[in-house]
């Protein structure tokens, strides 16, 4: 028994001893490379909007973008869908040009007027840099996985200013119903340095203030119950429709960089000439109006559409921040439906329409956490759960697993 006990005590010492200086090496690279985007992002969205004749060049962004990707990024045009893919099944290491091309093919959609988040470019920035430390240090396939599942919680958690959030999405975006606790230390780690390395840097990242949220109540729970409902469903149609006309318009031109041009001729015509400026790149300002007024009862709805147009596609970022729009919005006009402040169902359509689509209920209660405050808590967290629930098994990342049901009759009728 003694001797069992100081076995595990001395590979517990060496996993801590490995995991401490290569994960903290994973958050240096990944923070940094996250600094550098969202710089690069503040200047394209301050360009497009000095320069409001930029947008009727989108289309010509989207053929330039899609042409690069078609001569140099065949091999890690999946993504996100890549990292998740090598994680489950390791086969070679990502090629480190996934983090030009993801940070290149985002900067040129934002400054042209695409509707696209920005996630998906510091996922796939922090996995491929982490990647690149396996040739290093010669790292069997096991540690590999954890090494890329520290990149993609650098990457979240630098991007966003969320550590805690990034630490569990690193974990819980592999697989519904399976969380790898095993790479918990190096994923929180990763976050969490990572997250101050941008700082360091000289990161900002927009507050958002929750200044009443009513106390526990019968009426509370059913209408928190109902508005989770609604953001899961929505998660999901969001999710379907992106996967749909991505599968429309590869049948549909079978050359590549073409797909993107006719999205930019779509999304830059509404945006310019119908004065829909509100409804492209990252969408911060209408976030922000979410939590503070009343919105027109479209705006969800007209953001969702613009960020479908451009992501189903082909040009690149994320879908995340849209996400947040989508649901911030959706909260907003629900919250007099409900009887409940505007910027605590703005908050809790935030995270839970992204918690639906990426079904990622854990970490998006830590967000909710982390941005809006402890108070949030238990109300984030049931809207978040009942959101997974509602969005099915359709998500935004094709190559997560279903690993269990997300309830138990699942398991007598089959995945849906």
């Amino acid at each position: 028994m003694e001797n069992s006990e100081a076995f595990e005590r001395h590979h517990l010492f060496i996993y801590v001893i490995k995991w401490l200086p290569l994960a903290t090496l994973v958050a240096l690279l990944a923070g940094s490379a996250s600094a550098f985007f969202l710089f690069a992002l503040e200047w394209a969205t301050a360009t497009r909007i000095a320069h409001r004749e930029l947008i009727l060049a989108l289309p010509f962004a989207g053929f330039f973008v899609g042409w690069l990707y078609l001569r140099f990024g065949q091999q890690v045009e999946a993504g996100n869908n890549l990292l998740i893919d090598e994680i489950h099944d390791p086969k070679k290491v990502i090629p480190l040009r996934m983090a030009p091309l993801v940070l290149s093919g985002t900067v040129i959609s934002h400054l042209f007027g695409a509707s696209v988040g920005r996630e998906g470019t510091a996922v796939q920035m922090g996995g491929a840099l982490a990647d690149q430390l396996t040739h290093v240090f010669k790292l069997k396939s096991e540690d590999r996985r954890i090494l890329l599942m520290a990149g993609i919680s650098a990457g979240f958690a630098s991007v966003f200013g969320t550590p805690l959030a990034g630490a569990i999405f690193g974990l819980e975006v592999l697989a519904i119903g399976r969380l790898r606790f095993d790479s918990l230390l190096p994923c929180l780690i990763a976050a969490m340095v990572a997250d101050q390395i941008g700082l360091l840097w000289g990161v900002h990242h927009t507050h958002y203030h929750i200044a009443n949220i009513p106390g526990f109540s019968f009426w509370t729970v059913v209408a928190i119950l109902f508005a989770g409902a609604v953001f899961g469903v929505t998660g999901r149609v969001f999710a379907f429709a992106t996967h749909k006309l991505s599968a429309l318009m590869k049948s549909a031109i079978g050359y590549a960089p073409l797909r993107p041009f006719i999205g930019g001729i779509v999304v830059a015509g509404l945006a310019y000439f119908a004065g829909a400026d509100r409804y492209i790149g990252l969408g911060i300002p209408g976030i922000v109006d979410a939590f503070a007024h009343p919105l027109p009862a479209y705006d969800f709805a007209l953001k969702g559409l613009f960020t479908i147009a451009s992501l189903g596609t082909g040009f690149k970022g994320g879908e995340v921040t849209p996400l947040f729009y989508i649901g911030a919005s959706l909260g907003n006009i629900l919250a007099p439906l409900l009887h409940l402040p505007f910027a605590l169902l703005a908050g809790l359509g935030f995270v839970a329409v992204f918690a639906g689509a990426a079904n990622t209920p854990i970490a998006s209660t830590f967000m909710a956490i982390e941005l809006f405050g402890a108070e949030i808590g238990v109300y984030a967290a049931l809207v978040c759960v009942v959101s997974y629930l509602f969005s099915g098994y359709t998500g935004i990342y094709r190559a997560q697993r279903k690993v269990h049901a997300k309830h138990q009759a699942s398991t007598e009728t089959g995945f849906q």
